[in-house]
């Protein structure tokens, strides 16, 4: 640091020159007092006026930008917007449902998985999509082959939501898997396998939400209110799906500006 800064950046505990023995080497642990501030004077004396942070520009997230909506979810077709009763007894079996995880999370933890179950790095997007909905899906192939339907090949269909697999995620991998999925699913269709997904790692999800997961359940219950009005053939099935992710989102982590009006 130059002598000039001193007069805008004063020494909170001024220190006077020490007297130190002629042996004293700044290069090994202070075995004083007045050794550790002499080592620090010097490292002081060696900072540079300007750091210039070196970032790997490898290392950086994919995809940081949040685009942020306010519009709340579009209303069910007519005929479809599920009850209030309905909603509420959803939201007990779900919250039943989250007891039982969280209870039984290290006895399942602890069950060995399947040779072929092989769970994808956090950071691996591509991996993860891969894993939960199957190549079949991912890599939208319609039909399956004569041979493939002899047995499950959950490379090509995907892993469901096993406790023995979901019990191993932390938050901070519930949460990417989530975004992944959701970005999948910004651009493509509702299937079964997604919904399953998407309510294991709802289920898994702690609260309270952390700003990151706020976003991303907001844009889902959106996302399932779109493709819910452009349903075309009314699938009760699928719009079921739809309308209980949407209720998960709005009435049990509290985002109630999204939650369906009671039919």
């Amino acid at each position: 640091m130059e002598p000039g800064l001193e007069d805008l950046m004063p020494r909170l505990l001024p220190v006077d020159d020490c007297d130190l023995a002629e042996d004293f080497d700044p290069t090994v642990p202070p075995r004083t007092p007045q050794e550790y501030l002499k080592r620090v004077q010097i490292e002081a004396a060696r900072c540079p006026d300007v750091v210039v942070a070196q970032i790997d520009p490898k290392k950086l997230r994919k995809k940081q930008t949040v685009n942020v909506s306010i519009s709340g979810c579009q209303p069910a077709p007519e005929g479809y917007s599920p009850t209030l009763k309905w909603q509420q007894q959803q939201v007990a079996n779900f919250s039943a449902v989250r007891q039982s995880l969280n209870k039984h999370r290290n006895h399942w933890r602890s069950q060995h998985l399947d040779s072929n179950v092989t769970m994808p790095k956090s950071e691996d997007e591509e991996g993860w999509k891969k894993f939960c909905l199957g190549e079949r899906i991912h890599s939208e192939i319609e039909t399956l082959s004569d041979n493939e339907n002899l047995g499950i090949d959950y490379i090509k269909v995907g892993f469901p939501p096993l406790l023995s697999i979901v019990s191993r995620m932390n938050q901070a991998t519930v949460t990417s898997v989530l975004e992944y999925l959701i970005s999948w699913f910004g651009e493509k269709k509702f299937t079964p396998e997604l919904g399953r997904w998407l309510f294991a790692l709802l289920a898994c999800l702690e609260k309270p939400l952390l700003p990151e997961a706020h976003s991303l359940i907001r844009q889902l219950a959106r996302r399932c209110s779109e493709v819910r009005v452009l349903e075309e053939n009314k699938n009760e099935e699928q719009i079921s799906a739809l309308n209980l992710i949407i209720c998960l989102v709005s009435r049990y982590f509290d985002q109630h500006d999204l939650a369906d009006e009671p039919s």
